[in-house]
């Protein structure tokens, strides 16, 4: 308690402080670890003390912990559906898309933009979330991790009714259109380049050899996924198992 008020009001960091309270409806005992989680690589230089000073590391331990925690709420919230249901389910929670969106509703934008250089990007929001998360369990432990995700994330502000029935997974779709029609679909990286300081991705979709869509993002698999949707539409391919 006396370390979140110095925190809040004594700290030179209590700007942040602020914020993080804004975010996170709480302020924080390690400031410093809760400031690397929103430190984008973007802010490093190219001296070696301070290349791997970014939330790297920590969204890498987020991701684990938050499919882990998201596993067993679908575990326990539906105890009669199979295995393929709550994989299908847990992507759609993690996914960069839903987490994209979920954090820019905490307002993560507000903080990332200060430790970040060059344009704030939609997928660096995502990132940062789950840079949180890690920070989140790294200071409270998994129980108080996994209380504070289903009951500030998962219960107020993801709509698990609506992804029972959403499919927007594009590349998904087009493999198994292409499946079913005897289509060979192939994805290409056709070239990886810096911008703003960050690696972009621009991928090609191949049916049967022949270049049908191309994309591109800073995250490969969203580009991919751009890209599937881009060729679902140029090929008409209407929803599988909907009727014509």
């Amino acid at each position: 308690m006396i370390r979140r008020f110095y925190n809040y009001y004594l700290s030179p960091e209590k700007d942040l402080a602020k914020k993080l309270k804004s975010v996170l409806g709480f302020v924080p005992d390690n400031m410093k670890l809760f400031k690397l989680a929103f430190f984008h690589k973007s802010m490093n230089n190219n001296e070696e003390s301070v290349r791997t000073y970014n939330n790297e590391r920590l969204e890498y331990l987020g991701d684990a912990v938050l499919s882990t925690i998201v596993a067993e709420y679908l575990y326990k919230k539906y105890p009669g559906r199979d295995e393929g249901f709550l994989t299908k389910m847990r992507s759609k929670i993690v996914k960069r898309k839903t987490l994209n969106k979920v954090a820019e509703r905490m307002g993560i934008d507000m903080i990332l933009t200060k430790y970040t250089q060059g344009k704030l990007s939609y997928s660096m929001l995502g990132n940062a979330f789950e840079a949180m998360v890690g920070a989140l369990y790294i200071e409270y432990g998994y129980d108080k991790s996994r209380d504070y995700i289903i009951s500030k994330i998962l219960m107020k502000m993801i709509d698990i009714h609506e992804l029972e029935t959403s499919d927007d997974n594009y590349k998904s779709q087009l493999l198994e259109w292409g499946q079913k029609e005897g289509k060979n679909i192939n994805y290409k990286l056709i070239s990886k380049y810096k911008m703003d300081k960050r690696d972009r991705f621009r991928i090609g979709v191949y049916l049967d050899g022949k270049e049908v869509s191309v994309a591109e993002d800073y995250n490969k698999k969203s580009a991919e996924q751009i890209a599937s949707s881009i060729a679902i539409k140029s090929l008409n391919i209407k929803k599988l198992n909907q009727p014509v």
